[in-house]
């Protein structure tokens, strides 16, 4: 009988489109050979183009079936994607207290591609006091480090999330000028560089694909450093195999062959 697969407790939202959230999560994490367990934070209402609604699970709903599943199926890792309240990430934080010791891996979701707003002032608060504390490995891009840290330089803004109680921050640049993507890892030991070609156009669920990767190599045994670097080489695979099926942004393909 082969080992049973680690278990990835995926907790994000719903996106019909199936570029992003739960379904990047469900596939990324198949992909790389742990099991999903997924649990949504919210519905929305979206398509390629942006998201039009977060229509937020009730926190005690949501609690109760988190903490179900966790009770049953022991994760081996924790990925945090798309909140959709305030009473949402409370309810992670309580979550995460019967989890300690678990690698977390946040994606502080703010925005949508497309433009949305995904998170209040008051949910930008939770996510600083309650949830980045808890976090092994948060994975901002700069849009997102720069609202959180409150700083217009990145390298300010991947020190101060650093400060926030994180030990590991992957700011990541795609949203940036240069020609290359330039991704960075910040942890108090110094600072890793990592440079991508940018492919053309952009993509929906890109940061989902990354979180999740994260967490599966975590789960899967690999050291932070080692699945920081495999999760960026996945993720950008993902995006140069994909596809444009909708009228705005591309898919990425978590499912992509290796040749």
């Amino acid at each position: 009988m082969k080992p049973s697969p680690p278990v990835v407790l995926c907790l994000s939202g719903h996106d019909p489109t199936g570029g992003a959230g739960i379904q990047a999560d469900i596939e990324t994490v198949s992909r790389l050979g742990c099991h999903p367990s997924s649990v949504i934070t919210a519905l929305t209402v979206q398509d390629t183009l942006n998201v039009r609604e977060v229509l937020p699970q009730h926190a005690e709903a949501f609690l109760e079936q988190a903490l179900t599943v966790l009770r049953d199926m022991p994760p081996a890792a924790i990925k945090i994607g798309l909140l959709g309240s305030v009473e949402i990430a409370h309810a992670v934080h309580e979550l995460l207290e019967s989890a300690v010791g678990l690698p977390v891996v946040l994606d502080p979701i703010l925005a949508a591609g497309g433009g949305a707003n995904l998170a209040n002032e008051m949910l930008i608060e939770a996510l600083r006091r309650k949830l980045i504390p808890r976090a092994t490995v948060l994975t901002p891009n700069s849009p997102e480090a720069r609202k959180l840290a409150g700083m217009e330089d990145l390298d300010d803004c991947g020190r101060a999330l650093l400060a926030f109680g994180c030990p590991n921050v992957l700011l990541t640049g795609a949203h940036e000028n240069d020609g290359d993507v330039v991704n960075h890892l910040y942890r108090a030991s110094g600072v890793k560089t990592y440079r991508w070609p940018r492919l053309p156009g952009s993509y929906h669920g890109s940061g989902c694909t990354l979180a999740s990767a994260v967490a599966a190599l975590l789960a899967g045994g690999r050291d932070i450093e080692r699945a920081v670097s495999e999760a960026q080489d996945f993720t950008w695979q993902a995006l140069n195999n994909g596809f444009r099926l909708g009228g705005g942004q591309r898919l990425p393909n978590r499912l992509y062959s290796v040749r």
